[in-house]
């Protein structure tokens, strides 16, 4: 008797497909993330617009609105030596020169932090760092004091010292990184021509590096900019504080504030930071120049 193989009832199973659910929580999280951007543009944009509307609006108050009528009265006001020129001029010596010591200090840094191996060299980074999250309100007191006794107190080149000591720190970490990236072949080929260490650091990396110093410029003179509180601190002759510590004569008594002008003078203010970025712009997405000098 043949036996007769007896199909087994094939059960169908309905299995829920994750594709709609994958894609709308996909679609959740992206406009989630979309109102989070959104809302914080919005906290960079609001103050922008409120600076550039109230600089010409003759009734400006702390309301973002459109103005009822243009007018560069608000300019003429600020535009004077007293107000803007003198103080921009103070902030462009002080800023300026605090700069260009500081990218100068930085390179010579860290350029044996990152050529020469040492049991030291991790260290010192650390120190460094521990340096950068030091607040200048916590050392302010000994540093005026300091200044005081060496007779730096009221001068620019104590403002400027004091800068370049505070922004240094972080300088130094930053061209360190920057220069780990350049290639030290074209070092030690340096070094067979005849060139010493100074000579390869100024013709061959700080060239290569541009990115790196033009992001340790940006960064530094910006932050100087900005300042308020070391110059307000260290200078006491009115002709020589910068706009930064300026911008307060525009906060009167009683509350009283004159918002058109002092938003005319934000404008006037930002402007050569603006000029800065716009002139080392492409330097800062050009790469490293290596231009093919190490071939393998």
């Amino acid at each position: 008797m043949a036996a007769t193989a007896v199909p087994r009832p094939t059960a169908t199973a309905t299995a829920t497909s994750p594709g709609p659910t994958l894609a709308s929580r996909r679609r959740t999280r992206r406009l989630a993330a979309d109102i989070g951007l959104l809302a914080v543009a919005a906290a960079f944009v609001l103050p922008l617009a409120w600076v550039l509307l109230s600089s010409v609006d003759p009734h400006a108050d702390l309301r973002v609105k459109v103005p009822d009528g243009l007018t560069f009265d608000n300019f003429d006001a600020i535009l004077t030596s007293d107000i803007t020129f003198t103080p921009l001029l103070n902030s462009l010596i002080l800023c300026g020169g605090a700069t260009l010591l500081t990218v100068v200090c930085a390179a010579l840094a860290a350029y044996p932090l990152s050529r020469f191996r040492s049991r030291l060299n991790r260290p010192f980074l650390l120190t460094i760092l521990f340096a950068t999250s030091l607040p200048i309100t916590a050392i302010m007191v000994p540093v005026y004091a300091l200044f005081v006794r060496v007779n730096l107190i009221d001068t620019a080149q104590g403002v400027i010292f004091f800068f370049t000591a505070s922004q240094l720190p972080f300088a130094i970490w930053l061209m360190k990184n920057f220069m780990d990236g350049v290639p030290k072949e074209l070092e030690e080929a340096a070094w067979t021509d005849g060139a010493n260490s100074l000579q390869s650091l100024v013709r061959i990396v700080l060239p290569l590096m541009g990115p790196g110093v033009a992001v340790v410029t940006v960064f530094s003179f910006v932050l100087m900019w900005g300042n308020f509180f070391v110059p307000f601190m260290l200078l006491l002759t009115p002709d020589q504080m910068p706009a930064s510590v300026s911008i307060n004569e525009f906060f009167g008594n009683r509350g009283m504030v004159a918002y058109g002008q002092l938003a005319a003078f934000s404008i006037v203010y930002s402007t050569p930071v603006i000029l800065l970025y716009l002139l080392i712009a492409r330097r800062l997405g050009g790469g490293f120049a290596l231009g093919g000098a190490v071939k393998g």
